[in-house]
């Protein structure tokens, strides 16, 4: 028996959104001041991401004690991770890891105070909430300055010291495969003589 429904195909749908007027502004990020370049914002979601609690507590120590009002409690799920083999092979999922999220508004700034945002690695609510506060306060471009030296660069600092003693621990293990062959070369002459 021939199944005459079929499920109509989504493309043409999606045309007749875009061709509303206006409908584009749905697709847009509404979370972003317009005064905020995307790549900056982009490089301080990252950092704070990244960011240990206790940079983010020394750094927002006037600002942690506001009310935020809250567009997303902070919450605590799974999200799947994919890698790709040696970097730039097909994608495959690599495993599921914890992760917290949330999204806030300052109270204080009324309606249109930007939203902050933050995903981090974990179950630390409180990571999360100073993320997104950061995140918050960055785009307000008083702010930004002082933020700047007071969260982003330790946030750097330390991260650039992680890297560097990961990279020591990795140094420690690597094999030289020209000494190892010289020195199976060795023992080998080692025996023959002997």
């Amino acid at each position: 028996m021939k199944d005459t429904h079929r499920l109509p195909k989504l493309a043409p749908k999606f045309e007749l959104y875009r061709q509303v007027e206006g409908a584009t502004a749905m697709f847009q990020p509404y979370d972003r001041a317009e005064s905020v370049p995307q790549a900056a914002r982009q490089e301080w979601m990252a950092l704070l991401a990244r960011a240990p609690q206790t940079l983010l507590d020394e750094a927002l120590t006037g600002h942690a004690a506001m009310q935020p009002q809250w567009l997303r409690r902070p919450e605590t799920g799974l999200m799947m991770v994919q890698g790709r083999a040696g970097g730039t092979g097909e994608r495959f999922n690599l495993g599921e890891v914890t992760v917290t999220r949330c999204a806030l508004r300052l109270a204080q700034a009324g309606s249109q105070a930007p939203v902050g945002v933050a995903y981090v690695l974990g179950r630390n609510h409180r990571q999360a909430h100073l993320a997104a506060l950061a995140d918050a306060l960055l785009q307000d471009p008083t702010q930004r300055p002082d933020l700047e030296l007071s969260l982003l660069t330790p946030v750097r600092q330390h991260l650039a010291r992680q890297q560097a003693q990961r990279q020591e621990r990795a140094q420690t293990t690597k094999v030289d495969f020209l000494t190892v062959a010289r020195e199976a070369g060795d023992a080998e002459e080692e025996g023959e003589e002997a």
